[in-house]
């Protein structure tokens, strides 16, 4: 009898929750690939995914569906950020960091989290975290422990001894090689396998000096070409995309032959450079709003002089550059490096890119469909279409009238689930 009775059991527990139906409504939504506002659209969602889109006006559905009712909004596809730092703050910089224990960095990684997805970004690259705290952080998310957006991790960034990537802050009697320092392609192509043994899904390189590494030149080129293809091969046999920092002209030139997918910041590039990322269809992922922050706060968060002056020397001249890339026609992405101005802010940037010479459709599309496509995730996130997660923003008002109204999101939905 209890073998029966076990038996009958096991048969309920293995049969599954019938999976609950969402319905999204709307006044309007961008159709972000054809550029076109739909009206009234209602937008089914079930296990996460979209599975079809009506009418609003003309369908009907039952008790049994959960209705998000969004009257006097326009939805769009969950929006993303290239080029993020969860795991740091821009509230602390420079020596000051070195007050904090390790792991503090992990925890206010879970709230910077949460204040990106209430920003409306639903999906992430977060390109650069020491400890695999990023890694760590999107299990969080992905199990449902903690809310969060999307990541798609990189982990440690690989760079040279003494370069961007490389702890220079310290004298010789405390130096420490960062783990994820090489000194040859052999080295290069080793780091690319380890970074993906521990869960490293981008691999993100510096290939010239930053702004906010002491001792180097913000556009010197700090990996050779042989280095960055040696990268690029290894990871492209992983299926892996790669990102390389890069400021100066040498180093983007550099990064786009040896076959990097995308170019961060790309501030110095020059008229012949971009046009070459535009021949080889390299992305150009460039983060023009945060010199207004790093401008304004100057050495107030602990951000050294040094890196201030470089800021200085080169924020104008990006975003020239940006202005340059967009005319040129190089395919153009939404990254912010957040991390080095406040969490959250991430749509700000929106703004900056229409003014410098995007229209309000090509800043749209460079933080979803655009991006979904340099991310190789087209078949999951960067538009409201069927089959892809049910990631939506809403704002109050017509972006393409006002992109600023991206700046604070009404609603922000995540694989059917309403977040904020």
């Amino acid at each position: 009898m209890l073998k029966y009775l076990g038996a009958a059991l096991l048969a309920l527990v293995a049969v599954p929750a019938a999976a609950e139906t969402v319905v999204v409504t709307a006044d309007k939504m961008i159709d972000v690939v054809t550029g076109k506002t739909v009206d009234h659209p209602a937008v089914f969602i079930e296990n996460g995914r979209i599975t079809s889109i009506a009418d609003a006006r003309v369908i009907r559905w039952g008790d049994k569906v959960k209705h998000i009712d969004l009257s006097g909004k326009t939805i769009l596809p969950g929006l993303i950020d290239m080029h993020v730092h969860l795991t740091s703050l821009a509230e602390i910089g420079g020596y000051r960091t070195l007050q904090y224990t390790d792991s503090f960095w992990a925890a206010v990684g879970v709230a910077n989290a949460r204040k990106t997805l209430d920003a409306g970004f639903t999906s992430v690259r977060n390109v650069g975290s020491s400890d695999f705290q990023d890694v760590g952080l999107r299990e969080a998310i992905d199990g449902g422990w903690v809310q969060g957006p999307r990541i798609t991790t990189a982990a440690y960034a690989i760079g040279a001894t003494g370069g961007h990537c490389d702890d220079n802050s310290l004298p010789p009697s405390l130096d420490r090689k960062n783990v994820s320092v090489v000194n040859s392609p052999e080295e290069a192509r080793a780091k690319v396998r380890w970074l993906h043994k521990y869960g490293a899904q981008v691999i993100k390189i510096c290939a010239t000096g930053g702004v906010f590494s002491l001792g180097d030149s913000v556009g010197g080129q700090q990996l050779s070409l042989e280095e960055m293809k040696a990268i690029a091969d290894e990871a492209h046999m992983l299926h892996l995309r790669v990102a390389a920092h890069a400021h100066g002209d040498e180093g983007i030139r550099a990064a786009i032959l040896a076959g990097i997918d995308t170019i961060e910041h790309c501030s110095l590039a020059s008229d012949e450079t971009i046009k070459l990322a535009a021949q080889h269809h390299t992305w150009f992922d460039m983060d023009i709003y945060n010199d207004d922050y790093i401008l304004a706060t100057g050495t107030s968060n602990g951000t050294e002089q040094e890196s201030l002056d470089k800021e200085k020397a080169i924020g104008l001249k990006q975003r020239q550059t940006f202005q340059r890339a967009v005319r040129a026609g190089v395919p153009m992405l939404f990254g912010t490096d957040a991390g080095v101005y406040p969490h959250g802010d991430n749509g700000k940037q929106f703004a900056k890119m229409v003014e410098w010479g995007m229209t309000p459709i090509q800043a749209i599309r460079a933080a979803t469909s655009d991006a979904a496509e340099a991310l190789g995730k087209t078949a999951d996130v960067g538009a409201i279409a069927v089959g892809r997660y049910g990631d939506i923003v809403a704002v109050d008002g017509d972006p393409l009238s006002d992109i600023r109204l991206l700046e604070k999101p009404s609603a922000v939905i995540k694989g059917g689930e309403l977040v904020k």
